[in-house]
C-alpha cells in the first residue's frame, strides 16, 4: 500500500482512536506515541509508517508472537492480539501531523494532562512513553532520561522508551526491543 504526498496531506489533523482493551479487561501495558503521523492517520494504525520499527521491535522482544504489516494497516486480528495481552496504544497528542516538531508546547502539555486522566481511569501496570523529548515537554520533566521514571502515576509505573521512528537513527530494532521488553516485564507481559 502506498500513498501520494497529496493523499497523506489530506489526513493532516485527523485523529486516530486509542487501541485499548475493553473497559472490563485489564490494561497491563500502555504504549504512548508522541502523535499520529500522516501514514498512521491514513491507515488508522498506530506507528504505521513503513520505516517505523515499533512492531518489528515488539516481535523481536517477544511481546508480539506474529508479525504486523503496519504500513498496510492492522487487521482486527492484529488489534485483538494486543488487546488479549492487555496492551494498549495511545498518543500524547491526538492530531496527525507530518512531523512531531509541528506540535506546540501547549498541545504537548494538554496532551500530557489527557494522558494522565486516561491512566487514572484505566490504571495500567506500566505506561511506556516513546520519546524522551516529548516526555520532557509534556510533563515538565526536563531531566528525564530513558528508562523507568522515579514518579508513578497512581499505581502505574512509568517508563520512557526510545522513539521507534526511522528518524531516531541511533536506535536499532534490537535496542528498541530491549527497552520495550523491560517495560513489558514490569507489566507482567513477559517473564522476568
Amino acid at each position: 500500500m502506498g500513498f501520494s504526498r497529496a493523499e497523506l496531506e489530506s489526513f493532516r489533523d485527523a485523529v486516530v482512536p486509542d487501541l485499548l482493551p475493553r473497559d472490563d479487561q485489564p490494561l497491563r501495558l500502555l504504549f504512548v506515541g508522541i502523535n499520529p503521523g500522516l501514514w498512521t492517520a491514513a491507515t488508522q494504525t498506530h506507528f504505521a509508517h513503513p520505516g517505523n520499527r515499533f512492531y518489528p521491535a515488539l516481535l523481536r522482544a517477544g511481546i508480539l508472537t506474529e508479525p504486523v504489516d503496519q504500513a498496510a494497516g492492522m487487521s482486527e486480528d492484529d488489534r485483538d492480539a494486543l488487546r488479549r495481552r492487555g496492551i494498549g496504544i495511545t498518543n500524547v497528542v491526538a492530531r496527525a501531523t507530518a512531523r512531531a516538531d509541528e506540535l506546540t508546547a501547549s498541545e504537548l502539555r494538554e496532551g500530557g494532562e489527557r494522558l494522565r486522566r486516561l491512566v487514572s481511569r484505566r490504571q495500567p501496570r506500566v505506561v511506556a512513553v516513546a520519546g524522551v523529548t516529548a516526555y520532557r515537554a509534556a510533563f515538565a520533566e526536563r531531566r528525564a532520561t530513558v528508562g523507568e521514571q522515579p514518579e508513578r502515576w497512581g499505581d502505574s509505573r512509568v517508563f520512557v522508551v526510545p522513539n521507534p521512528s526511522g528518524l531516531n537513527a541511533h536506535e536499532t530494532v534490537d535496542s528498541l526491543a530491549s527497552a520495550y521488553a523491560e517495560a513489558a516485564r514490569a507489566a507482567g507481559i513477559l517473564e522476568p
